[in-house]
């Protein structure tokens, strides 16, 4: 999560460049899950954080692959918007420009796009579902819980 205020930080939508570049990340995934275990990724939480696990597990996603991280997290990420009802959008500050996931309009955030890739290339292999848990509990505070459907 972010202690940035809107004056910090400017929010936007994804561009058509962001979205087309972050379902390429998606393929990229899938076509690897797909030749690799045969399978794809599905939506279902459990199931798709074990199939990234399994990528790094079996080191067909090493730690300096910068790109196939990256798009490990914005499959996680998918899943954090699913269960929490986070959107995509844009967070530009002074540090540069950020896909982030957003809590309705307020200025709570999470940043999954490089929450597995930041903690590979340092050598960190905290698991794939505890760094997710993790982003859970920290927006649990901001999220009320959402109806079962």
């Amino acid at each position: 999560m972010s202690g940035h205020t809107q004056n910090e930080a400017r929010i936007s939508e994804l561009s058509y460049l962001d979205r087309q570049f972050m379902q390429q990340q998606r393929d990229l995934l899938n076509d690897l899950v797909s030749r690799q275990f045969g399978s794809q990724f599905s939506g279902e939480r459990d199931r798709d954080l074990r199939l990234l696990q399994r990528l790094l597990d079996e080191r067909l996603v090493r730690n300096d692959q910068t790109r196939e991280l990256q798009a490990m997290g914005v499959v996680m990420g998918d899943l954090l918007a699913a269960e929490l009802g986070l959107d995509w959008v844009v967070y530009e500050d002074r540090a540069g420009r950020s896909r982030a996931l957003r809590y309705q309009q307020t200025d709570n955030y999470l940043f999954p796009v490089t929450m597995i890739s930041r903690r590979r290339e340092a050598g960190n292999a905290t698991p794939v579902s505890r760094i997710y848990e993790k982003a859970v509990e920290s927006m649990r505070a901001v999220v009320p819980a959402l109806p079962f459907s």
